[in-house]
């Protein structure tokens, strides 16, 4: 069988919804949409439905919680203002996140609270853009006092109940020593976070606001928010947190009184959006055509080059692949990419079928959207199926291994 105009072969698109069908057939996937593209054309898949006990099926405009596929997007405001020079890489955050200002460390990363040094020096706006701020999640470290400290004071996921203002977050995250040295090690999620509230503040309205005006409006990313209102409400599913054990499916958020029903005071760079495949495909198509969306430039090509290639030196990418691979077993393939940019993973070293300069990210909800330079490809798989076991994992790792065949030419 010969390519279509999307740029994969016919046979490669029918194994790859063939994939995505037994997933849902297994009865341990609901429901998904795919979103592949080359080229700009894209292809949908929407298979299975909304609930676990049937329902509404799944439809290519259903709109999805990203969690940490959110990041990819915020950050894309961090970058406006580094292109507009309102803040530089290097500059310390303290003038605009005064809580932040003359840190202390502790002495040993698992030791007490107590026990700190000094910083060597201020927290910079290039430590929270790399995750190297020096505090965040470290899954080595997941029993230390620090990881439990912050938790109980930043965490606002559905079991946490909802963050506070951001000044109030701030507020508390100052009131804890950091894990590593600013700029020592790259940690997961809560330097995202923060950046979130740097763009506020320095812009001095809310995160939301700027990232609609100069992102998401500009690429006609009309789904993509922190909540989703009541007339989209029909498009949105129940989120599931499967029985790590059983595989049985726990209701995690409910679509009708969902928190995400109603705007939310804190706006969560690192994991707080809603959005689509079509939206998600119009954001990475913008970063492989370097910053420009239907003509109009969005981010300039120095900084699409910054946030997608890699940013960690060599010892931190050292411990960040060993970090990531004392849990491969729990997530196949996933933090397995080597390098890190400006809110997203960039593949250095080839761990599987995508090659090296792939960039993207997954989410905890059961996303992954990536793009790949080489082959002028984005795909997108958004499931409403939490990584809370294997299910949502292996049915993404399978999702890309058939996709990466399905290329011909």
């Amino acid at each position: 069988m010969g390519t279509n105009n999307s740029g994969f072969s016919e046979a490669g698109l029918l194994r790859l919804r063939n994939t995505l069908e037994r997933h849902v057939e297994s009865k341990r996937i609901p429901g998904l949409v795919a979103l592949v593209s080359r080229g700009g054309e894209a292809h949908v898949e929407a298979v299975g439905t909304m609930r676990h006990d049937g329902g509404a099926p799944m439809r290519r405009d259903t709109i999805f919680r990203m969690a940490s596929v959110s990041k990819p997007v915020s950050m894309a405001a961090t970058m406006v203002l580094l292109d507009e020079c309102r803040m530089r890489l290097d500059d310390p955050v303290d003038e605009w996140l005064p809580e932040l200002a003359d840190r202390k460390v502790l002495k040993r990363p698992d030791g007490p609270l107590d026990e700190t040094v000094p910083a060597n020096r201020p927290i910079t706006v290039r430590d929270l853009m790399t995750c190297t701020m020096g505090l965040g999640v470290d899954f080595d470290l997941m029993q230390s006092p620090i990881r439990t400290a912050t938790f109980e004071a930043t965490d606002y996921s559905i079991a946490s109940g909802p963050a506070p203002h951001q000044d109030e977050w701030m507020r508390r995250l100052g009131e804890l020593p950091l894990q590593y040295q600013p700029g020592e090690r790259w940690q997961y999620d809560l330097a995202s976070e923060v950046t979130g509230v740097l763009v506020s503040r320095i812009v001095g309205r809310p995160f939301e606001e700027f990232l609609r005006e100069r992102v998401l409006d500009p690429l006609g990313m009309k789904d993509t928010a922190f909540h989703v209102p009541a007339e989209k409400i029909d498009r949105f599913p129940v989120q599931y947190g499967p029985d790590p054990v059983t595989g049985e499916f726990h209701v995690w958020d409910e679509a009708e009184g969902s928190r995400l029903n109603k705007p939310q005071e804190f706006q969560g760079a690192g994991g707080g959006l809603v959005s689509t495949v079509d939206d998600y495909h119009a954001y990475f198509r913008m970063l492989l055509c370097g910053g420009v969306h239907n003509g109009e430039r969005i981010l300039s090509r120095a900084a699409v080059e910054l946030m997608t290639t890699n940013r960690l030196s060599p010892e931190m990418l050292a411990a960040r692949s060993a970090m990531y691979g004392s849990v491969a077993h729990l997530v196949p393939g996933m933090g397995q990419h080597g390098g890190w940019g400006f809110g997203m993973a960039v593949r250095t070293f080839r761990s599987d079928y995508a090659p090296v300069g792939q960039f993207g990210w997954d989410g905890g909800t059961g996303t992954t959207a990536y793009a790949d330079p080489e082959n002028g490809l984005t795909g997108i798989l958004f499931t409403q199926v939490g990584l809370s076991n294997q299910y949502s994992p292996r049915l993404i790792h399978d999702f890309w291994a058939t996709l990466y065949q399905s290329i011909d030419d």
